[in-house]
């Protein structure tokens, strides 16, 4: 028998679209929660558009399945249910009652329209648990804006502090490459979640509505650099590759590569210079310390890129390794996946997929000595579950599920996947 994973019995009514709330009810069915993740008939979860490139069949058709829904959207059952219509309305509270956790990103007000906002969902069931993640909160003067993750990345300081810096080529404010925003939202609100789980079972029964808003997370997310105005009053600046905390720390140029380098400490630097072949270095009363490398940031840089532009990117890298100093090759996505340790650890997984015969996805990084997360499925087809779910959990009949379907209340799809 399998063991349980920690959210084995707990059961999530995933209404969340794009990124941030799938994200985050990926995490849970990861863990071992049964999400039931709920699409509009027809058109399904916006992400799937969001391509190309999309996933291939076996013979290289295009399928519906873009790289940001594949994302996020694993190990769920999927439904099709419409939820402007009374019918799936009712079919979404009834599924409600049986869950512990509803999780939505829909535009403030909108689900209170459906009857499915919180307190509709509290009237049916006391002890749910329900997460709203929105752009700017239910509450404020911007509550009712919409808002996609550079809108988050720029207002929360992120964007201006990302980029080269002022005065160099290309410099100004630059987003970051992936959609950071949300899936720092989305992991707050995992984390909200887990919380509001565990004080319903250590301190009894009793609802919780989690407001998360995508701006807060992204402002909180700012950590160190947010610190550094609120006890100053000074505006960091951009960096460009360089880090926030020891000199030197960031990307050099060497004869046929780049490689970024870390001496954090006193004692890496040190090191540093003499695995670079400049032990002289450490020793200018400059660059002795940590502080007087931050007040002569700019000439300790120059010094160290002059150094490495006298050697080859991997004879560095193993005389910096060899030396204890952290430093590291700058990779591309290829070259991430292609990396000993990184397959060492298993960070790519595979699974069998419908169409494609078989998907790749990245793996969670959670490693669980015990009960490690061990069960991949395929993020579900629009609808592939509807039957299923319909049937199993709220004891519907075929002849009565295939009602729905005529009237276009809920669809399934080609691909019937099972409960399990």
């Amino acid at each position: 028998m399998t063991a349980a994973m920690p959210l084995t019995g707990y059961r999530v009514l995933d209404l969340g679209r794009v990124l941030a709330a799938p994200w985050a009810c990926q995490m849970l069915a990861d863990l071992g929660a049964e999400v039931i993740k709920v699409e509009r008939p027809g058109e399904g979860d916006g992400a799937r558009v969001y391509g190309p490139p999309f996933l291939r069949t076996r013979s290289g058709e295009q399928t519906r399945n873009s790289p940001m829904y594949l994302s996020a959207n694993r190990n769920k059952k999927g439904i099709a249910v419409d939820l402007s219509v009374p019918q799936g309305q009712k079919l979404i509270l009834d599924l409600a009652r049986q869950c512990d956790v509803v999780v939505e990103n829909y535009k403030v007000g909108d689900l209170k329209r459906y009857g499915l906002d919180y307190e509709s969902v509290k009237a049916v069931n006391p002890d749910i648990v329900y997460c709203s993640i929105t752009g700017f909160g239910q509450t404020g003067p911007y509550a009712h804006r919409l808002g996609y993750d550079p809108i988050f990345q720029a207002m929360s300081g992120l964007m201006a502090l990302t980029g080269h810096p002022d005065g160099a080529p290309g410099a100004g404010p630059m987003k970051a490459g992936p959609s950071i925003s949300d899936i720092i939202g989305g992991l707050f609100a995992d984390v909200a979640i887990l919380a509001a789980l565990l004080r319903r079972e250590r301190h009894g029964a009793g609802s919780e509505h989690i407001d998360l808003s995508l701006l807060d997370a992204s402002v909180a997310a700012m950590s160190h650099a947010a610190m550094h105005y609120l006890i100053s009053g000074e505006v960091p600046v951009r960096r460009g590759t360089g880090g926030n905390g020891g000199v030197p720390a960031q990307a050099y140029d060497c004869a046929d590569g780049s490689l970024f380098i870390s001496a954090g400490t006193d004692q890496q630097f040190y090191r540093m210079c003499a695995a670079m072949n400049d032990p002289e270095l450490a020793l200018d009363p400059r660059f002795r310390t940590q502080l007087g490398r931050m007040q002569h940031r700019q000439d300790i840089v120059g010094k160290v890129a002059e150094l490495a532009k006298r050697f080859k990117r991997d004879d560095l890298l193993d005389r910096l390794e060899r030396a204890d100093v952290p430093a590291a090759p700058i990779y591309d996505q290829q070259q991430v996946f292609d990396d000993a340790q990184i397959r060492h650890r298993g960070m790519v997984v595979e699974t069998p997929h419908d169409e494609a015969g078989s998907l790749r996805m990245v793996a969670n990084p959670i490693r669980f000595a015990e009960h490690p997360i061990g069960t991949y499925r395929a993020p579900p087809a629009i609808g592939e579950h509807t039957r299923v779910v319909l049937r199993e959990r709220l004891a519907l009949s075929n002849a009565e599920i295939d009602a729905l379907i005529a009237e276009g209340v809920v669809s399934e799809s080609a691909r019937t996947g099972s409960a399990e």
